[in-house]
């Protein structure tokens, strides 16, 4: 793999497990999903597992103001995790976008929670940058942290 960030987050024993869009999943296959399943299909994985499901709706994170955006705590009240088939060493969880990370980080405490032993680490397709008036590249991938800092999600970069 030509970036090491990427190297070092995937690989052949790796579950990748695809984070709840805002609404419980009734049917079908949702973004997140779909890529968790494009990753597995290239190698980056050994296995997709639904294992975080949305038990009720939050308000849409990409469509609302900061401010009417859900809390990492009303992520993490509308999340429960299934059981699952084995216990895996590492779980990448995979979105589509990251905005401030409140979604990942509740999703990730969830997952904790169940399997203290996982190695629980995220992937999004793609991080908003907030207004910038300049947009230079539209490819740059980042490694980087979401952590729980001051009563809210902080994600660096």
């Amino acid at each position: 793999m030509r970036h090491y960030g990427l190297a070092s987050l995937f690989g052949k024993r790796v579950v990748l497990v695809p984070v709840p869009g805002s609404v419980p999943s009734a049917a079908g296959v949702w973004a997140a999903e779909r890529l968790a399943l494009a990753l597995r299909d290239i190698g980056l994985g050994y296995s997709v597992w639904p294992g975080v499901q949305r038990c009720f709706a939050v308000r849409k994170s990409a469509t609302s103001l900061n401010a009417d955006r859900p809390s990492v705590q009303q992520h993490y009240d509308s999340f429960l995790v299934s059981t699952p088939p084995t216990s895996p060493e590492r779980i990448v969880l995979v979105d589509d976008v990251i905005t401030k990370g409140r979604t990942i980080l509740a999703a990730a405490v969830r997952l904790h929670e169940a399997l203290p032993n996982a190695d629980i680490r995220a992937f999004a397709l793609v991080r908003t940058m907030g207004f910038i008036p300049d947009v230079t590249h539209f490819l740059e991938p980042c490694y980087g942290v979401v952590r729980w800092s001051g009563g809210d999600a902080r994600r660096e970069p």
